[in-house]
């Protein structure tokens, strides 16, 4: 099915943007997918149902973690704030403010 992912006419678009926009979208079903099976786990009362779908929630993150590895190595500004953000402690929103103005 196809989605919404071109905001300009896909045709006029470089292959290497329309690459850029699929694997956006694919971060964003995957994401979603993470959603759904969190809210599943925490209602599913049956302890093989449950573990299968803890199961595919790995995959899951396995996936975003792979979309998201894709565009950070496409995108060298997006990586140097994400670095300064991520895998980190303290405050989340001062690091992103942080990561921001040194990126300017």
């Amino acid at each position: 099915m196809p989605t919404e992912q071109y905001h300009e006419p896909p045709q006029e678009l470089p292959q290497k943007v329309r690459t850029y926009a699929r694997m956006i979208t694919s971060l964003i079903e995957e994401a979603e997918a993470i959603g759904w099976y969190t809210q599943r786990i925490a209602l599913e009362k049956d302890a093989q149902a449950k573990a299968i779908m803890r199961n595919a929630l790995k995959e899951e993150y396995k996936h975003f973690g792979m979309d998201l590895e894709f565009l950070l190595r496409k995108t060298p500004t997006w990586r140097e704030e994400l670095k300064a953000i991520l895998f980190s402690t303290g405050d989340i929103v001062k690091r992103g403010e942080k990561a921001e103005d040194e990126a300017d």
